[in-house]
């Protein structure tokens, strides 16, 4: 899908109204509850997670809020344990009866959080949920446009870019995690790889909380390999990159699944390091008004907060779009009857920063909009496809 004027004019123009033409919010408040991350191993992106949410709510209330009603936010903390959110999604419901949901960080989480919202008939907005097989709820919709089959399309778009590179790779190394999304996506490109004629030299997996990344970066130094799919959550990238700089060994080029993004452009190792994206702060993505507000005002916050990254990129755009969508079903709907949101939002395409998103799609996934983004210079840069670059950025290779 490319950004047409027209998507780019319309794309969630609610949020652009003036708040002094909003009614002042009235009655009892629309309470919208989640959990997220907010400490343990994932604990670094999750923080990015809560304060898109805070700015959303924030923004929305001045807009006069939902059905005329003030919104609020109830946020737990799962802890980064998958058991821990689904009791917690089931006091959000039992007990807090919340009115929404608002899906967690990460797929482990979000698949509870789906078991329970199919148990109580409530609609779940997810914005980082990596299988989109395993989403059989038909009343979840995600953020995260990553198509029905991700295990065959992402890596698809990462090796067309390898093949439209000065140089293509020949070798393969596939070191993973075995967290779920990230082990799932690792396989998949572990298949693309030998069906486009790499030759893989290495397979490696480590458990998901793994800190002894020695043993791993000795294996990938000695396979020698030309490109080096790494399989990783948050830290693991930067605790891997770290262990091969004290073995004086730099990877040619290394793609990495789900990196914690501050931290990557922050390492002097992460520069060169590739990426999936829907949305990074750089044209054609901010050409539009609303994401430029919402650059400038996360900016803003994410400085005053203290977070290892002030940027929007994936995640935080995964997040905003999440909330997007929920609030498009809402007013499509006229009502918060969980039902009425759902179908409204099959029938119809919901603009948002990253584009126009359907889900009439498998598993109520609609388009891959993945692209591929690269430090460059201690700022993550969209180098494929071309059509979505920032300006005067491509592929760098050592």
């Amino acid at each position: 899908m490319s950004f047409t004027r027209r998507h780019l004019l319309s794309a969630a123009g609610a949020a652009l109204a003036l708040p002094a033409l909003a009614q002042a919010p009235s009655g009892q408040p629309i309470r919208i509850g989640s959990t997220l991350a907010l400490t343990g191993p994932l604990s670094a992106t999750a923080l990015t997670h809560k304060l898109v949410g805070e700015i959303y709510v924030e923004q929305l209330n001045k807009r006069g809020g939902l059905l005329g009603r003030k919104v609020e936010w109830i946020v737990k903390d799962d802890q980064s344990k998958p058991d821990l959110a689904r009791t917690l999604y089931e006091q959000l419901v039992t007990s807090d009866k919340v009115d929404l949901l608002m899906g967690p960080y990460a797929t482990g989480a979000i698949l509870s959080a789906m078991g329970v919202a199919q148990r109580y008939g409530k609609v779940l907005v997810h914005h980082t949920f990596g299988i989109p097989s395993l989403a059989k709820f038909d009343m979840q919709f995600p953020a995260w446009a990553l198509g029905p089959d991700p295990g065959q399309t992402v890596p698809n778009t990462v090796f067309d870019m390898l093949a439209a590179s000065k140089k293509p790779p020949k070798t393969i190394a596939v070191v993973t995690s075995k967290f779920p999304s990230v082990h799932f996506m690792s396989l998949g490109g572990r298949d693309v790889a030998k069906k486009r004629g790499l030759k893989e030299v290495l397979f490696l997996e480590w458990d998901f909380g793994n800190r002894d990344f020695g043993p791993i970066a000795a294996r990938i130094k000695d396979a020698k390999p030309d490109f080096v799919w790494i399989g990783d959550i948050g830290l693991e990238g930067n605790m891997l990159l770290d262990a091969m700089k004290k073995i004086d060994y730099a990877p040619p080029l290394h793609f990495h699944t789900y990196p914690a993004p501050g931290p990557m452009t922050k390492s002097p190792e992460g520069n060169g390091a590739l990426a999936l994206t829907i949305f990074e702060e750089h044209s054609p993505f901010t050409n539009h008004g609303e994401a430029a507000n919402f650059v400038k005002v996360f900016n803003e916050r994410a400085a005053a907060a203290g977070l290892p990254d002030t940027h929007v990129e994936v995640q935080a755009a995964a997040s905003y779009t999440a909330w997007q969508i929920l609030e498009a079903g809402v007013r499509g709907a006229n009502s918060l009857d969980d039902k009425k949101i759902a179908e409204f939002l099959k029938k119809n395409r919901i603009d948002t920063i990253q584009g126009r998103l359907r889900f009439d799609g498998p598993n109520n996934y609609g388009d891959d909009l993945m692209k591929i983004k690269q430090v460059q210079g201690g700022t993550w840069k969209v180098v494929w496809p071309p059509s979505f670059a920032a300006p005067g950025a491509s592929l760098q290779m050592r």
